[in-house]
């Protein structure tokens, strides 16, 4: 299935290691069976305490993890490393400094490729935000801001964490009617699943819980399938 990004504004194992629904249904989008998954954690500084909570989790499927580390990168052939994945799953953390250091490695770039190519983008947080053409962040302290120049997968802006933290809601929908560019919020445990670049549809793992359009007029809630 080519052009598929699963954009989650939280959930999956890093925040729901008891609930593995959202990630067997990025599961079941790869192209083959038993999956090659590589997990990005760029945005948290391939912190290893999250990788090894991916790896513990990949235990629970029948998927063959790997990861890529650019703060420490063992891997030469970026492209080629990439373009063997079956699905790229990518962490939480800072937006801003993610998209730099993939910039500084040429990622961005074969990052595109992969998606042309039939590669499964996901991702969380961070690995919600980068797929889009901006995005709101708290990347640059504690508040949050906006942020103009994602990767441009997906038209739009994108904001995570839409129930999950007090700033988001206010300040997205204040931007938006600014001037911001139209886009998509997603709770906590909410996922937007994109063919192509057009939205196909949203999943949630709690009633209540989905994904919403935001325009200058204001919220739109969209129909979320519970998995």
């Amino acid at each position: 299935m080519s052009g598929v990004i699963v954009a989650m504004g939280g959930g999956g194992f890093a925040t729901q290691p008891d609930d593995p629904r959202l990630d067997a249904f990025i599961l079941s989008l790869a192209r083959r069976p038993r999956p090659r998954v590589c997990f990005v954690g760029t945005a948290g500084g391939d912190d290893p305490h999250f990788l090894a909570r991916f790896y513990r989790a990949m235990a629970e499927h029948d998927w063959r993890p790997d990861d890529l580390g650019l703060f420490e990168r063992r891997v030469g052939d970026l492209r080629g490393f990439v373009l063997e994945q079956d699905v790229i799953y990518v962490g939480g953390g800072n937006t801003a400094s993610l998209l730099a250091v993939w910039r500084a490695h040429g990622l961005d770039a074969v990052l595109h490729e992969a998606w042309e190519a039939g590669v499964v983008m996901c991702g969380v947080s961070a690995g919600m935000n980068c797929w889009f053409e901006a995005s709101v962040t708290d990347s640059f302290g504690p508040g949050v801001a906006p942020l103009h120049d994602g990767l441009g997968l997906l038209r739009g802006s994108a904001c995570p964490h839409f129930d999950g933290e007090p700033l988001r809601r206010p300040a997205y929908l204040q931007l938006v009617a600014d001037g911001f560019p139209p886009g998509y919020a997603a709770d906590d445990v909410a996922a937007l699943v994109f063919q192509g670049g057009e939205l196909s549809e949203v999943l949630t793992t709690s009633e209540g819980s989905t994904a919403y359009r935001v325009e200058v007029e204001g919220e739109r809630a969209l129909k979320a399938r519970v998995l």
